[in-house]
C-alpha cells in the first residue's frame, strides 16, 4: 500500500508541475519527502533548462570553430571558393545599419580601375550603426584603409563589415542581436567623406550586398535560400556608378544554368592605349569604356587593371 501511494505521488507531481516557468527557465517537480497519516509532504526541486532561443549557446561553438581570428581582417585569405554557393537565412528581414534613409553613394563594382567590394551608405559622423542580423563580433579594431571597423559573423556563416566608423561600441567575441548598436559612423581610414562602407562576405568570398539584401525601406532579405554565382561575387561584373540589374537565383539548377563566363583582367603597361588594347583583345573601345566605367579620352595609368569581357 505504501509503495502504491508513493507511485501515485510521483505521477501527480509530474502531471501537475512539468510546466516551464518563464521567470526561472526551469522545470519544477514536487517530490514526496515523508508519509504521514494526515497526508503527503512535498519538496520542490527545480531542474534548469537552457532556452533553445539562445542562438549564441546553440551555434556559438561551431560559429567560432573555423577561421576565427579577431586580429585579422580576412582570415579566409588563402581559401578557394567553388561556385555556385548557397546562403541560407532564417530571417525574412534585416535591421537597416543606420536609422536614416539609406542613400547609396557608391555601389559594388568596378571604380576607377579598381574593385569596390562593398556599398557606401551616406550618413553624418556620429550616426549610430547597428548589426543587420544576430551574430558574434569577430573583429573590432582599426584596419588600415577601412579605419575603425566592426565585422560581425552571423549564424548562417555570413559576415557583415561596417567600416570608416568614428567610434567602435563593441569588442571581439561579443554576442550581438539584430538592430543592436555596434558603433558610430564616421570618416576614418581612406575615405573622402562621412559614410558607412558596408561589405558582405561568406567564408572570405565577397558578395554583392544588393544581391542578398533589398536596400529600400522594406528592409527585406531577397529569399530564404540564395545561390551566389561568380557574377554576384566579382566586382568586375558591375559598375560602382550604377545599380546592377538583379537576376536572383534561388536554386542550384538556376544558378548553374545562368552562370556567366569568367572575365579576363588586363594590366596596363607603358605605351598602352585603349585602341591597342581593344585590337589585341578583340573587343571594342566602347565595350572597354562601358565595362570599366571610363571615357574614351581617359588617361591610362601603368598598372591599372581593365576588365576584358569576352
Amino acid at each position: 500500500m505504501k509503495s502504491l501511494i508513493i507511485s501515485l505521488a510521483f505521477v501527480f507531481a509530474f502531471q501537475s508541475s512539468t510546466a516551464q516557468s518563464e521567470e526561472t527557465q526551469g522545470l519544477i517537480i514536487k517530490l514526496p519527502v515523508s508519509l504521514l497519516k494526515q497526508g503527503l509532504n512535498f519538496q520542490e526541486v527545480e531542474i534548469p533548462i537552457s532556452s533553445p532561443k539562445d542562438s549564441s549557446t546553440v551555434y556559438g561553438n561551431t560559429l567560432t570553430a573555423d577561421f576565427w581570428d579577431t586580429t585579422v581582417y580576412d582570415p579566409y585569405k588563402n581559401t578557394i571558393t567553388t561556385f555556385p554557393l548557397a546562403i541560407k537565412f532564417t530571417d525574412s528581414t534585416y535591421a537597416p545599419p543606420i536609422k536614416r534613409s539609406k542613400v547609396i553613394t557608391s555601389r559594388y563594382g568596378w571604380r576607377k580601375g579598381r574593385p569596390h567590394r562593398g556599398i557606401d551608405i551616406d550618413l553624418i559622423t556620429g550616426d549610430s550603426v547597428v548589426a543587420m542580423l544576430d551574430g558574434i563580433v569577430r573583429f573590432a579594431r582599426y584596419s588600415g584603409g577601412h579605419g575603425r571597423t566592426v565585422i560581425v559573423r552571423h549564424y548562417n556563416g555570413l559576415e557583415t563589415t561596417y567600416a570608416h566608423l568614428s567610434k567602435i561600441g563593441v569588442k571581439a567575441n561579443d554576442t550581438v542581436s539584430k538592430g543592436q548598436y555596434i558603433g558610430k559612423g564616421g570618416n576614418t581610414g581612406r575615405s573622402t567623406g562621412s559614410h558607412l562602407h558596408l561589405e558582405v562576405k561568406y567564408k572570405g568570398q565577397y558578395i554583392h550586398p544588393e544581391y542578398l539584401f533589398d536596400f529600400t525601406e522594406a528592409n527585406t532579405i531577397r529569399a530564404q535560400e540564395v545561390w551566389v554565382t561568380r557574377e554576384w561575387a566579382r566586382a568586375s561584373y558591375h559598375n560602382a556608378r550604377q545599380e546592377s540589374e538583379l537576376a536572383l537565383y534561388t536554386t542550384e539548377d538556376e544558378a548553374i544554368a545562368n552562370a556567366v563566363p569568367k572575365q579576363n583582367i588586363y594590366v596596363v603597361e607603358r605605351g598602352d592605349t585603349l585602341y591597342g588594347i581593344s585590337r589585341r583583345n578583340n573587343v571594342s573601345i566602347t565595350s572597354l569604356c562601358k565595362v570599366n566605367a571610363i571615357r574614351s579620352s581617359s588617361t591610362l595609368k601603368i598598372g591599372q587593371k581593365l576588365i576584358i569581357e569576352p
